[in-house]
């Protein structure tokens, strides 16, 4: 039984005429003579009932109406539905990104994505950090990267999506917190929460380059897999955490406090990464998307990169 037949036989069965049949199939009587007799020897028993002056369906040709309607139904869809893959309409596409300090930048974009192109799903992959996040990218096991790292890295293309600040999570029930701000002079000997180390981690080098520019190094007492565990941590007193204005944005937390951090560092940059030779032809469209979910300042504008530029 071929697709070809079955959309033979439905328009024979619509018109109960091989000849006005094969009028709507812009063919001879006999190929479509011959290909219904093609099917009834494949189905094993007569479709229909012919005579000199009628045409009708017998209880098997009755039987297969509907099942090849549905069939024919779901080819036409099925064809549709790959040439809208090939134009990027429809499909998945991964995106990595670090966690709580992204949550409102990703819910954002799969809103729009979800209002311009319904037929693309996203895969959130959450809690990947920095270059892990990258290596997922090289390896094409995600589409876009929402990361913090410095310096280009090859066959990757990115844009800031926003500049962030330096901020100390303490407990409420720090002295610290009453503060409006604080800097690393007042740090030297207190402990430190801090994310499990990570290639590349920027949060790691600002931490130690400011502690080490104050005269010590910080004594870190425990490390968390995720930004919600280690605030969990300074919400219980276990130490302090240096971490950037988004996490801030993104947690309420009634027991942590947030200090923004006086002391001059470079700035950090959320950048957003993908391959610009993806073979994912629903990237384009999501890249599209996140230019109007993340709008683009002067300063991220400035941002955009290549690898090796």
């Amino acid at each position: 039984m071929e697709l070809a037949q079955l959309r033979v036989f439905l328009v024979v069965a619509d018109e109960l005429h091989f000849s006005r049949a094969a009028q709507r199939l812009h063919t001879a009587q006999p190929p479509v003579s011959r290909t219904i007799s093609q099917l009834e020897r494949a189905i094993g028993t007569p479709l229909f009932e012919r005579t000199t002056r009628s045409v009708r369906l017998t209880p098997a040709g009755r039987a297969l109406l509907p099942v090849a309607r549905d069939i024919v139904r779901r080819a036409d869809q099925a064809g549709a539905i790959a040439l809208s893959a090939v134009a990027g309409d429809v499909g998945t596409v991964a995106i990595a990104f670090a966690g709580a300090s992204t949550h409102s930048l990703v819910g954002a974009l799969t809103r729009e994505l979800r209002r311009r192109h319904p037929g693309i799903v996203p895969t959130l992959l959450s809690q990947n950090f920095a270059l892990p996040a990258i290596d997922l990218l090289l390896r094409h096991e995600a589409d876009i990267v929402l990361a913090r790292w410095e310096g280009a890295v090859t066959g990757v293309e990115s844009r800031v999506v926003q500049t962030e600040d330096l901020v100390l999570a303490v407990s409420v029930d720090d002295p610290l917190a009453a503060s409006d701000s604080v800097g690393f002079d007042v740090l030297a000997g207190r402990a430190f929460v801090t994310l499990e180390p990570q290639d590349g981690s920027v949060l790691h080098d600002r931490l130690y380059r400011l502690c080490r520019a104050s005269g010590f190094a910080p004594h870190t007492v425990q490390t968390a897999p995720d930004t919600w565990t280690a605030l969990a941590l300074v919400a219980a007193g276990i130490g302090c955490m240096l971490t950037v204005s988004s996490v801030r944005d993104n947690v309420t937390d009634p027991h942590v406090r947030f200090l923004p951090v006086r002391d001059r560092a470079e700035p950090i940059h959320l950048r957003m990464a993908w391959l610009p030779d993806s073979p994912n032809p629903a990237l384009s469209r999501v890249l599209d998307v996140a230019d109007a979910a993340w709008p683009r300042t002067i300063d991220d504008q400035r941002g955009i990169s290549k690898a090796d530029n």
